[in-house]
């Protein structure tokens, strides 16, 4: 079995943090785009993880909310 992988969600700064470390990131500037950045990684198969700024998090917990009650995985673990 392959190694899951990181992913970040979160401001320009996060984002880019998380790159400089070879986390894949996206930077969110509004809750459309953190709600379209968390709907394409949560479809793909080959992460583990998710982490996400609190500000983003914020603009989409709803969603947060249902995918940690309806998968396992990914985890999604806000910073």
């Amino acid at each position: 079995m392959a190694a899951l992988k990181f992913y970040c969600i979160g401001d320009e700064d996060t984002a880019r943090g998380f790159r400089l470390a070879g986390v894949e990131g996206r930077a969110v500037a509004g809750a459309a785009e953190a709600a379209a950045a968390l709907a394409e990684v949560a479809a793909r198969a080959d992460l583990g993880v998710i982490i996400i700024s609190p500000a983003a998090a914020e603009l989409v917990r709803a969603k947060i909310e249902a995918l940690r009650r309806e998968r396992e995985k990914p985890l999604i673990v806000e910073i």
